[in-house]
């Protein structure tokens, strides 16, 4: 039997099993996963030099967010890694679905449509080539 409390050994397992590889998360967003994921397409596998040149000029919400969280991702790539900016590529980037706010819209004869907000969590993933 190992030596050692049970969550002294999970916290053990858990450091050893770390992914190290550099990334940002920004949670409720709000903007949908489907918006978010038309951006995020555009960008996944591309250089960062070449991902942030998409990101500026490309016209969509999402991108401008996107954009932000990408820098946020170089940032902590080059202060926490010591991984160089010109080597650097977005190896995942992805949207999941977060909780959404339900509005009530008034309509015809006292009828009440729902409207769904809907919010996502973006996450942005890099590596050194």
């Amino acid at each position: 039997m190992a030596n050692g409390h049970r969550s002294q050994i999970k916290r053990e397992r858990n450091e050893n099993n770390k992914d190290r590889r550099p990334s940002a998360k920004l949670s409720y967003a709000r903007v949908s996963v489907t918006k978010a994921c038309f951006v995020l397409d555009a960008i996944r596998g591309k250089d960062v030099e070449t991902a942030i040149a998409i990101l500026t000029y490309n016209p969509r919400y999402a991108s401008s967010i996107i954009l932000k969280l990408l820098n946020s991702a170089v940032a902590n790539a080059e202060n926490n890694n010591g991984m160089s900016r010109d080597n650097l590529y977005v190896e995942e980037c992805f949207a999941n679905k977060a909780p959404t706010l339900k509005r009530i819209r008034p309509r015809a004869q006292g009828r009440a449509y729902r409207i769904e907000k809907r919010m996502s969590h973006i996450t942005v993933v890099l590596n050194e080539r």
